[in-house]
């Protein structure tokens, strides 16, 4: 539990409501003696969640309308960045999970692990109040936003090459993917953006969204373009 606590980055005061953050349904049907799930605890996580990062997104992308703010929030706490974020602190390797589970594989479940991402967060809520709650978020969602949506969100680089490209009917911009790698929950693209059928620019990204955009800043880059 201690090494837990010093991945989460907060000592509970309460320990018990971190214990049952870690029990997964599975678990508590198992033992039948009393023990509930963390099922409750991630309902709530849930909300503090959004709530936390809806307040960011919305301090801080002060330009962004109200339909984008949406989709960012939704990236940012999709089952997805949620399981990812569990990784980062290895959460599957302390849940408690029942034997029949556990063999399946349970630990490496997305649905598992995003689960038990909100149950813990609603535990630091409960023990702590909203700020240790915000700042065991923040610390995975600033990552996110500067590693994936940094780009995607504060400048269209693709639109602005396709602009500047328009000018001539006779030529046309295709993205081309070059190569992927990495495991399923961590791939890096690379994209090569074209005109007509020479290569004017080269990016890497965590999506392919992201890797497009650095490879129309690269075009725009070479071609003088500030």
């Amino acid at each position: 539990m201690d090494l837990l606590e010093n991945s989460i980055g907060y000592k509970f005061n309460n320990k018990n409501l971190l214990k049952n953050a870690l029990y997964h349904s599975s678990y508590a049907n198992e033992m039948k003696n009393g023990i509930t799930s963390n099922e409750r605890l991630e309902f709530l996580g849930d909300s503090v969640l959004s709530l936390i990062v809806s307040d960011y997104i919305y301090a801080n992308f002060k330009k962004m309308p109200e339909g984008e703010l949406t989709r960012l929030r939704a990236a940012l706490v999709c089952e997805k960045a949620l399981c990812k974020y569990s990784r980062e602190i290895n959460l599957g390797d302390y849940l408690m999970l029942g034997k029949g589970e556990d063999k399946r594989g349970g630990r490496e479940k997305d649905s598992i692990l995003a689960d038990a991402f909100e149950a813990v967060l609603a535990a630091i809520y409960l023990d702590g109040g909203i700020e240790p709650a915000r700042k065991h978020v923040m610390r995975f969602v600033l990552n996110e936003l500067k590693n994936n949506f940094e780009v995607d969100f504060q400048k269209d680089y693709k639109t602005e090459l396709q602009e500047i490209i328009q000018k001539n009917p006779e030529e046309s911009v295709t993205y081309i993917l070059k190569s992927e790698s990495g495991p399923d929950h961590d791939k890096v693209f690379t994209i090569q953006v074209c005109l007509n059928s020479n290569v004017i620019g080269e990016g890497t990204g965590k999506s392919k969204k992201q890797a497009e955009q650095m490879a129309a800043k690269q075009a725009l880059s070479l071609m003088g373009v500030n």
